[in-house]
């Protein structure tokens, strides 16, 4: 979306499959578990909680599993103790990637993200390595059904909201802010009675490594599917920009 970073384009089109999987809602139910453990079970007055709900209602999760999910964050049915990792790396070609990871072994997430790097000839960098290249940000992804950038940013000056940047893709708008303006927006959308199809605090890389080899762009994509595709994963994160002609070529689907 908006050039930050073309591997998130490629994310929106594995969602579909992703859900298919049925690996979305580990992921949602994961996110909904931490959420509450370090707000509370109450959206009311838990905002990244709120958000969680809403996106995992987005992709249908099942209201039971929702309400499991929290049940489970709070301690009420026991069961797992999740926390937050985060792996910095570099890709081939030197593609610096962020994996965050929620997890019950941070030994086994450890061992196992290690050797998903290790097989598409990338590797594990020491912590502060690469995450200074990304920048935290509040993101929100809208339906412009309804909307467009002018009054969405209209919306969000009247309320007295600093955003850093509006931009359409796809028939989507994308919010982007500072991380410190998320539980404003999220209050203001929930008061317009606006649902925006996803919503978090996300790491967005200040520069862009071009990839204009498909060696080693196949590559790249090969790291970031198989770091996607790990159960412990939640988020990855990566400064590739990958030509367009290699993303549309049959060898790199």
């Amino acid at each position: 979306m908006s050039g930050h970073n073309k591997w998130s384009s490629i994310k929106h089109k594995k969602a579909a499959v992703d859900a298919k999987k049925g690996k979305i809602f580990s992921r949602f139910s994961k996110e909904l578990m931490l959420a509450t453990k370090l707000g509370g079970k109450e959206p009311d007055t838990n905002p990244r909680l709120r958000s969680a709900i809403t996106a995992a209602k987005n992709v249908n999760m099942p209201n039971d599993n929702i309400d499991r999910a929290i049940k489970k964050g709070a301690g009420e049915l026991g069961g797992q103790m999740l926390e937050e990792l985060n792996y910095e790396g570099y890709a081939a070609g030197g593609v610096a990637i962020i994996v965050d990871c929620l997890s019950d072994n941070r030994n086994r997430t450890a061992a196992d993200i290690r050797n998903i790097f290790a097989k598409a000839n990338g590797n594990l960098a020491n912590s502060g390595a690469v995450s200074w290249m990304f920048h935290r940000k509040s993101r929100f992804i809208l339906s412009d059904e309804n909307l467009d950038e002018e009054s969405l940013m209209e919306m969000c000056f009247d309320t007295g909201i600093d955003v850093e940047d509006i931009n359409r893709d796809d028939n989507q708008l994308e919010l982007i802010g500072h991380p410190e303006i998320f539980d404003q927006v999220v209050s203001l959308f929930e008061n317009k009675g606006i649902i925006p199809n996803e919503s978090g605090i996300v790491r967005i890389p200040e520069n862009q490594v071009d990839v204009t080899d498909s060696s080693i762009a196949r590559q790249v994509l090969r790291l970031l599917d198989n770091l996607e595709d790990y159960d412990d994963t939640q988020d990855v994160y990566a400064n590739a920009n990958i030509d367009d002609t290699i993303l549309e070529s049959p060898a790199s689907e």
